[in-house]
């Protein structure tokens, strides 16, 4: 087994983590290739990585077996962007905030090597997006959380359409909306009011931002269905936002298809983890501290 590390050299400390896993991993005889995003870590040339093979972030995983980042789950997402085409699978090591998709801590490298080494992880298919702009020249976009489109700088609100599978839903004013998978229901879509989606369940979430209407209301959908959201606005763009971190702009009246993508993020977890556990510990779901936190502590 070959792992391919992609760590977020924007993170303190990252030379240290980065060489301490790099250590253990040649202790137990695990062959590893790195990112050559590595060589921009601060004080990374006082350990040794010249004899091990640098790759580019879209290269690394078409030369290992599996793909780790090393981050938040930002760090995730972005390093799940750049190997979306090599259906690797792709385990987080949790230096961030959250740590929602990022699941494992830095203090659990040794049982994470020993799990690799046995083959006791479990790989979770989650579903990703595609998403393109028909009302001009674009490209593919790819998203594993969420597809935003909203208003951008524009200070009033936009007009939002909404179809399903061509047929007309609704059309509503509102700062956007957000199309989101179940792996994202509990990111942005969570904040403006949109349900939490088992990642197991087919279905893609709607859910307007800030509309300007008490009868819009978040939707879910079939992951098998396209959705098609045009968004018009007097000012000269609309923003399309994927994950976070990629931002487009287009010409209002913009027109949106979004559909699954055949490109699924294979997510490797803990096998004694369960989703639910997940939401309890880092979202506090479920919880009532009335009861003296009984839910948390189960």
């Amino acid at each position: 087994m070959t792992l391919g590390i992609i760590p977020n050299s924007s993170k303190p400390n990252m030379a240290n983590i980065l060489a301490e896993l790099m250590q253990r991993l040649t202790q137990e005889n695990v062959d590893f290739i790195l990112s050559d995003s590595v060589n921009s870590i601060p004080g990374i040339t006082e350990h040794k990585i010249n004899e091990i093979p640098l790759f580019k972030n879209n290269e690394i995983a078409n030369n290992c077996d599996v793909v780790i980042s090393i981050g938040g789950d930002g760090t995730l997402l972005q390093t799940a962007y750049d190997t979306r085409l090599s259906a690797k699978p792709l385990l987080g090591l949790n230096y961030g905030k959250l740590g929602f998709l990022a699941e494992f801590d830095l203090n659990e490298i040794d049982e994470l090597i020993q799990r690799l080494k046995n083959n006791s992880l479990v790989i979770e298919k989650r579903n990703a997006l595609d998403a393109i702009c028909t009302s001009e020249s674009s490209e593919k976009l790819y998203a594993i959380n969420d597809v935003v489109i909203d208003r951008g700088s524009y200070p009033k609100m936009i007009e939002i359409t909404i179809e399903v599978d061509d047929e007309y839903v609704a059309t509503f004013s509102a700062d956007g909306i957000i199309v989101a998978t179940p792996t994202g229901s509990t990111g942005y879509s969570l904040s403006t009011g949109g349900p939490i989606v088992n990642p197991k369940t087919e279905s893609i979430t709607l859910s307007p931002i800030s509309p300007h209407t008490l009868t819009m209301r978040p939707l879910v959908i079939s992951s098998y269905q396209k959705v098609t959201i045009k968004a018009d606005s007097p000012y000269k763009n609309i923003q399309v936002i994927c994950d976070g971190q990629r931002i487009n702009y287009y010409k209002p009246t913009a027109v949106i298809e979004i559909t699954k993508s055949k490109h699924d993020l294979r997510l490797i977890h803990k096998s004694k983890v369960h989703y639910y556990e997940i939401l309890r510990k880092k979202l506090f779901w479920g919880i009532d501290y009335r009861t003296n936190n009984k839910m948390g502590n189960k």
